[in-house]
């Protein structure tokens, strides 16, 4: 290779990545809120309250984008039983799946054959792939794109800040030390790099006996309280354990839990509340 071929190489890779930039840039405009769903580790049930904030926020009119960048274990396909495949508008731009009238969704599970293949990609192809996933999404106005990211502070969440800066991470902990350690790295990677904190919730708090109704406290209390408070930051909700989150889950029919009249079905209504609340309260305001 030549230096001219060299040099020509290099400035079509410019005009690409500048390409890509306006496209993504276009696309933001379109979007009013852009909400980051992560943990600082596994198995807090961070999926499971991005997808339920998803099917809440659709439930109540919003027009809402779900993004799964979890590239190594998406859950968001499989939580909703998603159906179908993304579309193609004629115009270079991907359709994302179609689960609710006013509910998008997008996750590297949807374009995979077999579901149970494992992606083996290094950070730079992680980086790629999301913005991609913003840059060649056909997501029209929303009212929020909400992104459920992998647990820790890696690849992901770095590539989802730096490509989107005014979004705002909602931070998912469960009530024991083990998981709120992991949190205080979270919360100290979103204050490294700018990313603006929309409040803490603290998921498993508590199990209603099922015999006679008292709480169980079987991670501890009071642990995403004291966090909140520790840091100055908004605890937006405490959410119960519910078996039936489990078998929703299970049964790719999560939105059934949050319709239900139930303790979980009434501390997800306030989070749902909080989060408008702290980013529209206009629209919280006129209850429309």
């Amino acid at each position: 290779m030549t230096a001219i071929d060299t040099e020509l190489d290099e400035a079509v890779r410019k005009q690409r990545q500048a390409r890509q930039e306006q496209e993504i840039k276009n696309t933001l405009q379109h979007i009013r809120h852009k909400i980051l769903v992560m943990s600082g580790k596994g198995g807090v049930g961070k999926s499971s309250v991005a997808a339920c904030l998803a099917l809440s926020l659709a439930g109540l009119g919003r027009r809402v984008g779900l993004l799964d960048v979890d590239l190594h274990g998406p859950s968001i396909p499989r939580l909703l039983g998603l159906q179908g495949l993304p579309g193609d508008d004629g115009d270079d731009k991907i359709v994302p799946v179609r689960h609710l009238p006013t509910l998008d969704v997008m996750s590297i599970e949807v374009l995979m054959e077999d579901k149970d293949c494992p992606t083996i990609w290094r950070g730079p192809l992680k980086g790629v792939a999301i913005r991609q996933f913003i840059s060649d999404i056909r997501w029209n106005d929303l009212d929020y794109l909400i992104i459920d990211s992998p647990p820790g502070t890696g690849d992901e969440p770095m590539t989802v800040a730096q490509t989107i800066p005014d979004a705002k991470a909602l931070i998912v902990t469960t009530p024991q030390e083990i998981s709120l350690a992991d949190v205080r790295k979270s919360i100290h990677f979103c204050q490294k790099i700018g990313l603006d904190i929309l409040g803490l919730v603290e998921n498993m708090s508590g199990l209603a006996c099922p015999v006679c109704g008292a709480k169980i406290d079987l991670f501890g209390t009071h642990g995403g309280r004291d966090m909140a408070a520790r840091f100055d930051l908004p605890l937006l909700a405490s959410l119960p354990i519910d078996p039936a989150v489990v078998r929703g889950g299970d049964a790719g029919d999560i939105q059934a839990v949050t319709d239900a009249a139930s303790p979980y079905g009434a501390a997800f209504a306030e989070l749902v509340a909080a989060v408008e609340q702290a980013l529209d309260p206009d629209v919280t305001a006129s209850g429309k």
